[in-house]
């Protein structure tokens, strides 16, 4: 069988070589449209690039940034503890990761971070991105400059970022709230909502899908409003604290982020504590204890390690100009229960 090239991507998409080359490649120029035509011949064609001949030609050596939030968020720790695994283990297939800490509550200071990146410093970045203008900008930037972007965990699907590696938050939310109306009984309650802020697009879908599920099925429970505590523990803490002592009736909590050890230590120190509904995100040892004691009933959560070895594929494949597998790089949304919990060790 003949061997498709990119001269019969380019004709069946009807543009030209340089084109071809151009959206393969990730570079700026081109419009979403022609994208898209040339995307399609390429899935049509079933058009695989010859990556090694290309690798040899170029000398390939990828250099991907990876930037994630610090601070005491479980979760990131993990993300962070992944990416770097991942970069010695691959270290053979001349991949070289860095991670850059941020914080992701502070628009402009990520917007300067992505501002000093360009084709000399690295080929791809990854990045935790608040949606904020100043850091849509700092990426629309950043693609204009060569550099491939991928957004991890916090969608920014108003920028030009080629692609996004993370789970659907907004289904996420919906799930919670599934879960938080189905393990209430059929009585008025208020639900409490902690978010580390709706200025992150994962908060702010997981809460717009909670919110949407409780309203139309479960209309007897009150929403409360947002409190945001920055994913920090002890503000989380004194929230959840205040939220007990101002609605003697709170039946559910939310906590569409981080800071689960806070949301924890206010309920244990609450009488009312096993009647409280608590549904939370992400799998640490935190959550795992949480939900052994019964203090937690629900934990939704997504895998860390998909996600680092997602975005390395992805960036690869921008770098090459390789199609990118979609049903490969699905990020799936896991619910653990008490009944459920994987071992501590992975096992």
């Amino acid at each position: 069988m003949k061997r498709v090239t990119i001269h019969d991507v380019a004709e069946a998409a009807g543009v030209s070589l340089a084109t071809v080359d151009r959206v393969l490649n990730g570079r700026p120029g081109v419009r979403k449209g022609t994208i898209e035509k040339v995307r399609q011949a390429v899935e049509t064609l079933k058009y695989q690039p010859d990556s090694f001949a290309a690798g040899l030609a170029k000398k390939s050596r990828y250099r991907f940034q990876f930037l994630l939030p610090d601070g005491p968020n479980a979760f990131m720790e993990d993300l962070t503890r992944e990416a770097l695994a991942h970069a010695q283990t691959m270290s053979g297939d001349r991949l070289q990761v860095h991670v850059e800490p941020i914080d992701a509550f502070d628009g402009h200071r990520v917007a300067g971070t992505l501002a000093i990146l360009d084709r000399t410093v690295c080929d791809g970045v990854a990045v935790v991105a608040p949606a904020f203008p100043e850091v849509r900008a700092a990426i629309d930037r950043l693609q204009a400059r060569g550099v491939p972007v991928v957004t991890l965990v916090s969608d920014h699907p108003a920028s030009t970022r080629q692609h996004f590696v993370g789970i659907d938050n907004y289904a996420a939310g919906c799930t919670a709230g599934r879960l938080l109306g189905r393990f209430l009984p059929e009585a008025p309650g208020k639900i409490g909502f902690i978010a580390g802020s709706l200025g992150l697009r994962d908060h702010a879908d997981r809460y717009a899908g909670c919110q949407k599920v409780l309203a139309e099925g479960f209309p007897h429970l009150e929403l409360l409003k947002v409190r945001e505590g920055r994913d920090d523990n002890d503000r989380n803490e004194k929230l959840v604290a205040t939220l007990i002592a101002e609605h003697p009736d709170l039946a559910g909590l939310y906590n569409i982020g981080a800071g689960n050890r806070g949301v924890a230590a206010a309920l244990v120190n609450a009488p009312r504590a096993k009647q409280i509904v608590f549904v939370g995100h992400e799998l640490t040892p935190y959550t795992h204890d949480a939900l052994q004691s019964g203090i937690m009933d629900a934990v939704i959560a997504q895998d860390p390690g998909h996600e680092i070895r997602s975005a390395i594929r992805v960036l690869k494949a921008l770098c090459d100009g390789r199609p990118i597998i979609d049903g490969q790089e699905r990020i799936r949304i896991d619910v653990f229960l008490k009944d459920n919990l994987p071992r501590l060790d992975g096992s």
